[in-house]
This record gives C-alpha cells, structure tokens and sequence, in this order.
C-alpha cells in the first residue's frame, strides 16, 4: 500500500504535517518505537509510529530523523497525546530529509493504524488466514485480556493447524502456544538459526531435529522481500528474536508465507516495546558503573544503589548483595566478499551489553518478564552487568550466640582429646553442641569444602560455568569462525565500598576466560588463586575486594555483638590452629572457642580446616 492511502482512509484520522510530493512511497511495514536509535529494528519501508517519549529537547529531532531517514522508512506518524501539538522542530527535521511526517489525534491508537496497516499489506492476499491478522490486536494489549504474543501463536494453532515459538538467540523460550519447547531443543534450533543467518541464506530457515522438520523465521524482518538496511549482520545476529514453526515452510504458498512474516512484525513490536522497557535499568547500571569508574565516594555509590535496589529487587526489605559481571564479545575483520559481510569495525559494546542481558536470565524461565532485574551497562567493548543477589541463609540467632559464649565461660565442659578434640557426652551449655557440630563442616562454605547441602541450594551467588552450560551451543553457532565471547563472575560484595574491587576482579576473570581455547569461555572469582594478589602488577583494588570479602562479614557481626571474632582469628592461625593453646591464649573454654570459629566459617563460607582457606585468611588479615 501507499502513503496517500492512509491519509485517504478517515478512520485512522491522520493530518499531513510535510512530504506532499513523497505520499507516493510504498508502506511494507508498521513499528511503533520510542527508542531514541531504532535503527536495528528497521528494514525499510516502514511507517514508524511514535509517542515522542524519546524527545527530550528540541536537538534530540534531527538524529532521529536522520537515523529513519537512513533506514528507508517510508513514513514518520507522531502522537499527539504526549506534548500535544507536534514541535515544530521535528516538523524541520522532518522536511529537510524529505520525510513525510503526519500527525496522530491523541484519540487514534497505534493498534488501529497498525491493524490497518498490516490488513493492507498481508492480509488481503491472506485468504482464509485473514482472521489471524485481524485479531493481532490482542498481541498489543498488556494486561490479562491481552497475553502479548502468546496470543498470535494461540491463533496460528487453532487457525492454521500450526504449532510455534517465539525464541531467544539462546533458544529461550519467550512465548508458546501449548505444550513448552524443551530447553535443549530450544537451542538447538536458535543454534541452526543463528547458522543460517551468518552463511546468509534466506529466511524461513529449514531446521530437522528428531525427525521432526522446523521453520525458523527472525523476528526482525517487517516482510517478505524487504530490503535490508545496510549494516553488518554481526551486529544484531545475537541479540535478535526468531518464530520456529513446527511445520516446513518450503513448499508453502507466497500467501501464508506473507502471513507469518505479518506475524514476526507483530511480535517484533512487542520486542521493541519490551526492549523500551530495559532503558530505566540500563541507565542505572550507567550510572554506577560511571561513579565506581570515577573513583567516587562508597556513600555516593551506596545513594545510587538504593536507588537502583527497588527497581531491580522489588518488595526487598534490606540492601542485597552484588556482583559483577564483565562480559566482551570480539570479532575479527570483517571480510566484505563473505555473505553479509562488510568493511569496518564493529562496536563490540552494545552487541555484548544485549548478550549479557540474554546470558543473565535463567534459560528455565519462560517470558522476557525474568530479565527486570537485570541492569547492564556497557563502556568500551565492554558489557558490565550489575546483578542483586537477595540475602543469603540467616545466621545462627544472636542469642544463641550470646547464651553460648556466657554458658562456655563458665561451664567446665566436657572431657577432651589430644588438642582439644570435644567427645559426644553430652554438656551442661545445653546451645554449644550444634554449634560445635557445625563448626567442622564449615556451613555455608562454598562448593568442595563440605557446606551443608540445604545451604548449598541457597547460595543466590551466580557461578562463571554455570550461566554459559546452556547457551554454549547456539552461541557458538552465532560466532562462528570469526566471534569470541568471554566472560568473568565477580564475588557477591556487600556493601558499595567493594564494587570496584568487584569490577576489577571480574574483568580479571574475564581475561583469565580470554586465555582459554574457544569460542565460549568464562571464568569466576574462584579461579584467581591467592597467590594471585601477591603479584604486584595486581590493582589495589582487587586486594580491597578480597580482604573486604573475607572479613567485613566478621567485623560488622563484631560492631553489632563485640564478639572478637577477628581477634579470634587472628590467635587461631598464631596457634597453627590449635584448639588448646588458641583457647588457653584467647582465656576462652574450648567450646566457646569452637563456637566463634564456626560462626566464622558461617559468615565467610570458609572452613578453617582447610589450609587454603587458612592461607587466605592470613593473607585478609596482613593486607587489611
């Protein structure tokens, strides 16, 4: 269809602002956007509906329009709900690229224009499959009468006998029409997608996997032979959406190959909406990100993330703890004669921002709704996620530690032997014998050092392997010979103070991932060996951050209770870790002595049993 016929149709109520003499243009498509860049999202021939939300002043018009112009869109159709009247300089803007631009009465819904639009382009020629175009309303509304794109993939089931899935690029599934996608299908068929697209082959892509036959559609096509914008397909290629069918399109008519494409717009729609939605938490990852690079004070820092707290931990009573991820995506040159290849650099940043925040959400979590907590920034070639962990296990209750160390004191206790080694005979301290159980297991140490297994399975803590064991696969597939991800944990820090000790730990794990051989690497806090802060071309930073890990925990619990536990600490390794001699230096009972250790043990996760953790330990306490 054409410009001219919008403005033709009444019921849609546009007004001509400028570009008389281009309403001859050809509409293939319909977006709404209020991204300040939708460059990626656009194909050409698009009319582009916008709420200004992305309008600040009158300077933010002329790269917006520059950018749509570039594109090829057809169109620009602005509500007049937001600010009222059109800014004239948008009007300008608008006319110096000789790109019509039209008015919307705030009493118009995009969903109309957009129905209209997409009944113009696809559904005429639809046939009987016109029904499910006509309904694609649905696929706009939020709330429980809406169901987003679960709607239109009800609608191709019952419709058309066709059963799909909207997917990630890891294969996550986004939103299904019946029974889920299981993970491991799920990747395998983004791994055939993402394939297929860096070869260059044409979409719908034919993927057979046990004998049953997949189509695969990318999300971000607004039509069937449309022409893509000119970028590198490296740029999107991890980041962007695709509809596996369970059917082969191949011997499909041309008319319900337009439909599915009519679909894919739609739901790309819903992604750029979505997409919108991630802005308020990428700027506040920004932010930080900004202030802990900068050097700024812990209490500005610490203002920040109460800031950011509500928005990424909704309902939170208290400050969670954070960790920091570091992640890089790198290409080689771009080879211009290869299918979708072209010259130049690419800005690794951003393609790697939208990875992380793929990489973060649980691959078992159905929907996009999971990555609301999610807040990634990116700076150079790096993404930097800035991820709250809710509160660990509750320790041991303070009075029990208060009855302990009063009942120890003055309690002979039991019989002992060799250095100190209490017998199972049963005391008159009543609290010290599951606190002296405890102590040798070391609750809440991490994996290996014998951790209780129901404190294991509370750890929130994210682990390198782990967020990588399930996207490996399509991953790979999407770097092809020429991409590389890599990618670094940090240790949970718990107050501002250790989030640049943080950031540094994990881009040193990163390059430690970077180190490895393939295309997919990551390493966590775990794999920098102590020995490691002893080298001296090793930040400052990093050496706060491990002292801050290992005794902030013992130093708040001493300031609440004046429990000595560093004082404790301190005389245990001074004694090789001998019972006696600690508690005859410390004019402690043995039990009570045991006692202060295991709540050590509880609040680091160490296990003083351990000669690393020994060693660790001396080393907190000689740099702190």
């Amino acid at each position: 269809m054409r410009l001219r016929a919008l403005l033709e149709t009444d019921a849609l109520g546009l007004r001509l602002l400028g570009g008389q003499d281009e309403l001859d243009r050809t509409v293939r498509g319909v977006m709404t956007t209020d991204l300040r860049d939708p460059s990626r999202y656009l194909s050409g021939g698009e009319l582009v509906l916008t709420g200004l939300a992305w309008r600040r002043d009158a300077s933010d018009s002329e790269p917006f329009v520059r950018i749509l112009a570039g594109a090829g869109v057809a169109g620009l159709a602005a509500g007049e709900a937001e600010l009222g009247d059109i800014p004239a300089d948008l009007v300008e803007a608008c006319d110096h690229h000789r790109l019509p631009l039209f008015a919307v009465h705030e009493t118009v819904a995009f969903a109309t224009i957009t129905e209209h639009v997409v009944r113009q382009v696809s559904g005429e020629r639809a046939g009987d499959l016109a029904a499910v175009v006509d309904r694609h309303r649905r696929l706009m509304t939020s709330g429980p009468a809406g169901g987003g794109p679960e709607v239109v993939l009800d609608l191709l089931t019952s419709d058309l006998d066709l059963r799909a899935w909207v997917l990630s690029p890891t294969g996550r599934q986004i939103a299904g029409a019946g029974t889920p996608l299981p993970g491991p299908l799920g990747a395998t068929l983004a791994g055939h997608h993402l394939a297929a697209t860096r070869t260059g082959r044409r979409a719908p892509h034919r993927a057979a996997v046990a004998g049953t036959t997949y189509s695969l559609f990318p999300i971000r096509n607004t039509g069937r032979g449309a022409v893509p914008a000119a970028r590198d397909v490296r740029e999107s290629v991890l980041s962007d959406w695709l509809l596996a069918v369970e059917a082969d399109a191949s011997d499909w008519p041309a008319a319900r190959l337009d439909l599915l494409q009519g679909v894919t717009q739609l739901i790309a729609v819903e992604r750029d909406r979505r997409e919108a939605a991630r802005t308020v938490r990428r700027r506040l990852a920004q932010e930080v990100l900004e202030l802990v690079q900068a050097g700024a004070a812990p209490a500005e820092i610490a203002a920040r993330l109460r800031v950011a707290a509500p928005v990424l931990l909704p309902g939170l009573g208290v400050a969670p703890q954070w960790q920091v991820v570091v992640a890089r995506v790198d290409w080689t040159a771009a080879d211009a004669t290869a299918p979708g290849g072209v010259p130049g650099d690419i800005a690794g940043g951003p393609v790697a921002q939208a990875l992380l925040e793929e990489i973060l959400v649980d691959p078992a979590v159905s929907g996009p709704d999971s990555a609301d907590r999610i807040a990634v920034a990116h700076t150079g070639e790096e993404a930097i996620a800035l991820v709250p962990l809710p509160a660990g296990p509750a320790p041991l209750p303070d009075t029990v530690g208060d009855t302990a160390d009063t009942a120890a004191d003055t309690d002979a206790g039991p019989p002992a032997d060799g250095d100190g080694a209490v017998r199972e005979t049963g005391t008159g301290t009543g609290t010290e014998a599951p606190a002296a159980a405890g102590a040798g297991t070391g609750t809440g140490a991490k994996p290996g050092t014998g951790a209780a297994p129901a404190a294991a399975a509370q750890d929130p803590a994210l682990h390198a392997d782990a967020l990588l064991a399930a996207v490996r696969e399509p991953l790979s597939a999407g770097l092809a010979d020429d991409g590389r991800l890599t990618l670094g944990v940090s240790a949970a820090v718990h107050s501002a103070e250790g989030l640049r000790g943080a950031l540094e730990e994990a881009r040193h794990a990163r390059r430690v991932a970077a180190a490895r051989p393939g295309r997919v690497c990551a390493a966590g806090h775990h794999e920098l060996a102590s020995h490691v802060l002893l080298l001296p071309f090793v930040p400052d930073d990093v050496r706060r951050a491990f002292t801050a890990r290992l005794l902030d925990p013992l130093r708040d619990y001493d300031r609440r209770h004046r429990a000595e536990l560093i004082e404790t600490l301190e005389a245990f390794l001074d004694c090789d870790g001998s019972w006696t001699r600690c508690a005859a230096r410390l004019h402690l009972h043995v039990n009570t002595l045991r006692y202060r250790v295991g709540r050590i043990e509880q609040l680091t996760g160490r296990d003083l049993s351990r000669l690393e953790d020994k060693l660790d330990f001396f080393l907190a306490l000689r740099m702190s």
